[in-house]
């Protein structure tokens, strides 16, 4: 993730990785506030409580957490 004060942008490994993992393309997010909107669309598109869903929760946290960490995201 590339930041500029508030503004952020993606890399193209991070958008791959996102929408691999979700099956929802990212669209344009251009702050903090837009990638956590995303991840929260995401996780209530995908509701449950079983383990399966509990497992797809952590791999989208694991992925939010490494755009902000600027850990390198590619799709295994």
């Amino acid at each position: 993730m590339l930041r500029l004060g508030t503004h952020i942008r993606l890399t193209p490994g991070e958008i791959a990785h996102l929408a691999f993992i979700t099956g929802i393309a990212p669209g344009t997010i251009r702050s903090i506030g837009d990638l956590k909107r995303y991840i929260s669309q995401c996780k209530r598109h995908y509701w449950g409580t079983s383990r399966d869903t509990r497992e797809l929760h952590r791999l989208i946290d694991e992925a939010y957490h490494g755009c902000l960490e600027g850990h390198h995201l590619t799709i295994v």
